[in-house]
Formats: C-alpha cells, sequence, structure tokens
C-alpha cells in the first residue's frame, strides 16, 4: 500500500471533524496505545480494589510470578522501570509480607527478591482476575478472527521492535 493511501485510510478512521484537528489519532500506533492505555487502567483499578496494589507493585508481583528468585537490577529491566522506583515499591511488599528478601548467596553484593506464600496468592488472584479480563474482552471474536488478531500483533511488535532498534542506533 503507498504512502499516500495509507495515509488516506488513516484519515478515514478519524471521526468527521477530527481529521484536520487531530490526524495522528488515526495512526495505528495511536489507536492501539489508547486500547493499551485503557485496559491497563481497567486492570489497575481492579487490581487496586482486589489487592489493594499500585501499578507499580501489580507489575512487580506479575513479573517474580512464579520465577526463581530475581535482583532488583533485573526485575527492572523486565518492567522497564528504574531501580529507585522498583525498590521503594518492593520496600512496600516487603512490609506487607508479599515478597521477602535475601542475599544472593553466589554474590553477597546482590538482594534476590522473591514473592512469599501470601505474595503468590495475591499472584493467584491477579491471573484469575486477568484471565478473566481476558475473556471478556475477547468473548465477541470468533477463532478465526482471534487467529488474525493475535498474527497481525505478533508482526506489528517485530516491525514495532524493529523501529526501535534503528532509533536506538541513531543516538
Amino acid at each position: 500500500m503507498g504512502s499516500k493511501l495509507k495515509q488516506a485510510v488513516a484519515r478515514e478512521t478519524v471521526a468527521d471533524g477530527q481529521d484536520e484537528l487531530a490526524p495522528v489519532t488515526g495512526f495505528a500506533s495511536s489507536r492501539l496505545m489508547v486500547l493499551a492505555n485503557l485496559l491497563r487502567r481497567g486492570a489497575i483499578l481492579r487490581y487496586r480494589r482486589l489487592l489493594g496494589l499500585s501499578s507499580t507493585e501489580f507489575g512487580l508481583i506479575a513479573s517474580l510470578g512464579r520465577r526463581a528468585p530475581m535482583s532488583v537490577a533485573r526485575i527492572a529491566e523486565l518492567m522497564g522501570v528504574d531501580k529507585g522506583q522498583i525498590s521503594r515499591a518492593l520496600s512496600g511488599l516487603v512490609s506487607r509480607k508479599l515478597v521477602s528478601r535475601s542475599v544472593n548467596a553466589q554474590d553477597n553484593r546482590e538482594v534476590l527478591v522473591a514473592l512469599t506464600a501470601k505474595g503468590l496468592k495475591a499472584h493467584e488472584t491477579m491471573s484469575a482476575a486477568g484471565f478473566e479480563r481476558n475473556d471478556h474482552l475477547l468473548s465477541g471474536l470468533s477463532r478465526d478472527e482471534l487467529s488474525s488478531l493475535f498474527g497481525l500483533i505478533d508482526r506489528l511488535t517485530e516491525r514495532a521492535t524493529e523501529m526501535l532498534e534503528a532509533e536506538k542506533a541513531q543516538g
């Protein structure tokens, strides 16, 4: 599809009258970000209601899951958040006995973090709520539509990864 045709298709997707004001809202990336933000905000509200977790705390528990203990640096890398923000959130989770900290036996300079039994229970609650939300979101789609959707998401993710790497290479 040529560039002009792609631009025309993007403009057609914007509500009447908004085209001149904010053509970027018709871009696929903008529409995907709106969807992602709506889903994120809904998830944050649910996990705050169910478990009293902030978005960072939710991300920590989700990242730790049933994995082996991890360093703060590794968690920060997985979540794409700075180590200071992770450390602050960890302090709250440790005080609520959802997470434990221990010194790495192979490297005394490193602290490892893991879910406690209470943290694993919170993770199970989060997982159940996540499955419920996912089922509700996708309930109106057929098997073929789901297959197409996931295939397109995979292709777009691959392309976005390439674009990110190209931007990083530009400095």
